[in-house]
Parts: C-alpha cells; structure tokens; sequence
C-alpha cells in the first residue's frame, strides 16, 4: 500500500474510531440520566446488569480497535487531533436523542475545547518512537496513579455533594482521563514485553500477566468514572475526559520515556497556551448546556392532631344504628333512662 491510501484509510479509521466514541459516550450519559439507574450501594452491581451499559462497552472497545488501526496506517500528528472529533460528533448525537438543538455556547465550547486539544498534540511527540516504560517504572505508575485517582474520585464526590451535580463530574471526569491514559502508557509496556523488547531484560509470565490485569483495572475504571461524570451532562464531562487522557501520556513521555516538547521553549508556551484554550472551552460547555435534573424532594404528609403514639383518629359519633348493634353484642337492649322529676 502506498503513502497516499495510507493516509487516507488512516482517516477513515480515525472517523470510525471517533463515531465510535461518541455513540459510547451518549450511550453512557443516556444511562446515567435514566431515573431507574441507582446510585449508592449496588449501583455498579445494577449497571453491570444493563445491556445498555455493554453496547457503551462494546462501542469503546470498538473505537479503541479503530484507533490502533489508524495508527499502524497513519502517523501520530494525524490521527490524534482526528481523534478530538469525538466531541464534536457526540453533541449533535446527544442533543438529537434528547430531541433539542446543540446551543450556540455549546458549538463555541467544543470548537475551543477542539482547538486547544489540537495545540496540545500538536507541540508533543516521542523523541525516541517505540520506547516504552520498565517493569519498575510501570509499577510505580501505576501506584501514583491509583492515588490520583482516589483523591480525585474523593474531590469529586465532595464537589458533587457540596458544589453540584455538574462541578463533582468534572472530578470524575479527570480521573477517567487519567486512567485511560495510563492504561495506554502501560498497553505500550506490554505489547513491548509480548514482543521480548522490554527495557530491563525479559520479564517472567507473571510480570506479563500483572501488567494485563493493571491495563484491565484502569481501562474499566475509567469507564466507570466516566459514567459516573455523566451524571452532570455530557458535553464537559466528554471534553475533560479528552484533554486529560493525552495530557497523562504527555506526562509520562516525558518524566520517564524522554519525550519533549517540540520547538523547545517555544513548545512549552505554545503547549501553556492551548491548555488556556481548552479550558476556555470546557467553561463554555460547562455553562452552556442544559442543567441536569434533580431529584425533588417528597412532599410531607400533612401533620394533624397527634397523640402519645402518634396520630389522633377521632372516631365518628354514634348513631342509632350503632347503638342497637352494641346493644346486640352486649347481650341486652338499652332502655332509656327517665329523667328524674323536679323535687316539690
């Protein structure tokens, strides 16, 4: 196959993997927005119940297969900023299945969170391509990481509590960015440690099998963190999701793997400036959509008369009827008593 269909299939991969994408991520949003799914003790129980939940599932795996595919087509500078168009898909998407229009706030949001994405891969690259992370280094990842994610889910739940369904989201939302980008970082370990080319010798098969179920724990915690940011709306939560993914591979390339920003200096401004764009964007998406619903409260019952152990019943007076049937029951008839005569 020659450069030109290359790239091209390489973009219609990176199409299908971005639709794929954002039919998960409506699928998510419309499922942690249904009034049935729970919340608390049993809901992971609930949610993995729920054929909905494995069709988003299935649609992630799908768009992550489409995106591996691209990429052994076409060069990372092409596919990753293809790759951003998740957010630009899943907001007419989402907005058709709650039969409303994409707000205008809502298209500047996503075209900022889109181009400040596109800055941030734009200024980073691999200064050494196929490198990959040590054994150790990937242990030690992945304990930082799992603490990240705690203070992170925990920040969330308080923002949640205290702040709002939609400033709790975006907590939960990072830390699922975070997560799949983790597991990206230790995807490349594996495939390098299947592949015998591992830095720091030939890891034993337990070494391999631990690092498979590290890439399985953080590949569905990030599922589950986002279905949880969900909860706040989709359009945020989804730009969150997508700017701290790369951004956690961009930390780890080039704490551990040597990576750098390009142009030097000039890279890390330009890099600080497209991270102020994005999230320009993600304050308009935050504030453009529309307000996810609240439970109300159930109205209390109307409080009347009380008595020692609770509500006072005042029984109805006795008629006639009610009189001859007790009468009855007590085995005799009531005789009216005169009434005295007045004293002469």
């Amino acid at each position: 196959m020659n450069a030109a269909a290359g790239t091209v299939l390489a973009v219609l991969l990176s199409l299908v993997s971005a639709a794929g994408y954002a039919l998960a991520a409506v699928a998510q949003a419309r499922l942690a927005a249904a009034p049935s799914t729970p919340s608390g003790r049993g809901a992971l129980r609930a949610l993995l119940a729920r054929g909905q939940w494995w069709s988003a599932v299935g649609l992630n795996a799908a768009g992550a297969l489409a995106h591996v595919a691209a990429l052994h087509y076409g060069p990372l500078t092409l596919v990753q900023p293809l790759g951003a168009l998740t957010l630009v898909a899943a907001l007419p998407l989402a907005a058709y299945t709650a039969r409303r229009r994409v707000t205008r706030t809502e298209w500047r949001g996503a075209l900022w969170t889109l181009a400040g994405l596109v800055g941030l891969v734009a200024v980073t690259g691999p200064a050494a391509p196929g490198e990959s992370l040590t054994l150790a280094e990937a242990l030690v990842v992945a304990g930082a990481t799992a603490l990240l994610i705690a203070a992170l889910a925990g920040g969330g739940r308080a923002g949640r509590e205290g702040g709002g369904v939609r400033a709790g989201g975006l907590g939960h939302a990072t830390a699922s960015g975070i997560a799949s980008g983790v597991a990206s970082a230790l995807t490349q370990t594996l495939t390098a440690a299947l592949a015998l080319s591992l830095p720091g010798g030939r890891p034993t098969w337990w070494q391999t099998a631990l690092l498979a179920v590290l890439i399985s724990a953080f590949a569905m915690g990030g599922l589950l963190l986002s279905q949880t940011a969900y909860r706040g709306g989709l359009a945020a939560p989804l730009a969150v999701v997508n700017l701290s993914n790369p951004a956690a591979a961009a930390v780890i390339g080039v704490a551990l793997l040597g990576e750098t920003f390009r142009a030097g200096a000039w890279g890390w401004l330009a890099a600080a400036a497209a991270a102020l764009v994005a999230a320009r964007g993600v304050v308009l998406l935050t504030t453009g959509g529309p307000t996810p619903p609240h439970p109300e409260p159930e109205a209390a019952p109307e409080a009347g008369p009380t008595g020692p152990t609770g509500p006072l019943t005042v029984p109805p007076p006795l008629g006639e009827p009610a009189l001859s049937n007790l009468a009855e029951a007590l085995g005799g008839t009531l005789t009216p008593v005169r009434e005295a005569e007045p004293a002469r």
